[in-house]
């Protein structure tokens, strides 16, 4: 797998970090706070889990000059974006996915997803289910949030959401 740096150039084996602090955001629905853009530009990478609806929001994200990663939501009508992804960074391997699924697929040890608008942080059957919540729309009493996913190379990965108040 091709490694990114922060440039967003790939890099050379000597050179791979030994840590990675990944914007995670879902649920965006074409509203995308100025604290949500002004966080996320700092992050080695963004990951939006479905659901951006329109593709000039997409493009917001990408021209934050970030490594970028998307799934598809049933909200979202861009036929090129895929439904679901495997990942893996610094050793731990993720599947990224829009509705959660009653169980992951088979050696899948942490499954992040979106479409529910309410953060969640669960270990079903041995994987990690997470959830950074809505970024654009809050629901079932949730706030609107996004999670920072922070890796660091032989250790487990560490999931903090942020709320997104008054904007």
């Amino acid at each position: 797998m091709e490694k990114i740096g922060r440039s967003g150039l790939p890099l050379q084996d000597a050179d791979v970090s030994v840590s990675l602090r990944i914007a995670v955001i879902a649920d965006t629905h074409d509203r995308l706070p100025d604290f949500v853009m002004e966080a996320i530009v700092g992050a080695d990478e963004i990951w939006h889990l479905g659901d951006v609806c329109e593709k000039e929001t997409w493009e917001k994200v990408c021209a934050l000059g970030r490594p970028t990663q998307l799934v598809r939501g049933n909200q979202d009508y861009e036929a090129s974006w895929p439904m679901s992804l495997e990942l893996e960074r610094l050793g731990c391997r993720f599947h990224l996915l829009h509705i959660p699924p009653r169980s992951a697929p088979a050696g899948v040890r942490f499954l992040m997803h979106g479409h529910t608008h309410v953060p969640r942080d669960q270990v079903v059957e041995g994987v990690r289910f997470l959830n950074p919540g809505s970024a654009g729309l809050a629901n079932k009493g949730a706030p609107r949030s996004f999670a920072w996913l922070e890796l660091k190379k032989g250790e487990e990965p560490v999931f903090r959401l942020v709320g997104v108040n008054g904007v």
